[in-house]
């Protein structure tokens, strides 16, 4: 089995990434589907993992570039991971994502304002709620965004494989 470098783990994960929020913006705008709030986080950090790991990616030969994007990756991808799992246990219950943490975040961003179409909040969190073959989004985000933990948290444990990568 090969070994998880930070070049495999960072161009796997700027990929992944990128391809998921790309199927993120085809589900609103083509299948209909209209973010919550929490959606909407998930995006903003789905693109922030997509953009350190391409960015750690391109500068993998410059000493400690990578070890750190995939860090950062770990860290961002934990948080995507507990918004998800928020959104499944939480939020989709309420009436409301008005003034929720994830609300003021994209908010304060100014990321809804300055592109509507990308980050706009559109619907409640109840109202989101929608499934891909029998499962909820936030499930298939919250495995996602382990599936990314786990892979970077490989390479930044392989530390000796990763002298070369």
């Amino acid at each position: 089995m090969p070994s998880v470098t930070y070049s495999r783990a960072l161009g796997a994960t700027a990929l992944l990434a990128f391809l998921a929020f790309g199927f993120a913006l085809f589900s609103q705008h083509v299948l209909g589907m209209q973010p919550c709030a929490w959606c909407v986080l998930q995006r903003i950090i789905c693109l922030a993992i997509g953009i350190v790991a391409a960015l750690g990616w391109f500068a993998r030969r410059r000493g400690g570039i990578a070890p750190l994007a995939s860090a950062v990756v770990f860290l961002l991808a934990i948080g995507g991971a507990v918004a998800a799992w928020y959104q499944h246990t939480v939020a989709a219950h309420a009436f409301t994502c008005d003034l929720s943490f994830a609300d003021r975040v994209v908010v304060g961003s100014g990321l809804d304002a300055a592109f509507p179409q990308v980050f706009g909040i559109w619907a409640t969190c109840a109202d989101s709620a929608t499934t891909l073959l029998g499962v909820s989004y936030d499930i298939w985000t919250l495995i996602f965004f382990i599936a990314l933990a786990a892979l970077n948290l490989l390479a930044l444990g392989g530390r000796r494989a990763n002298r070369a990568g």
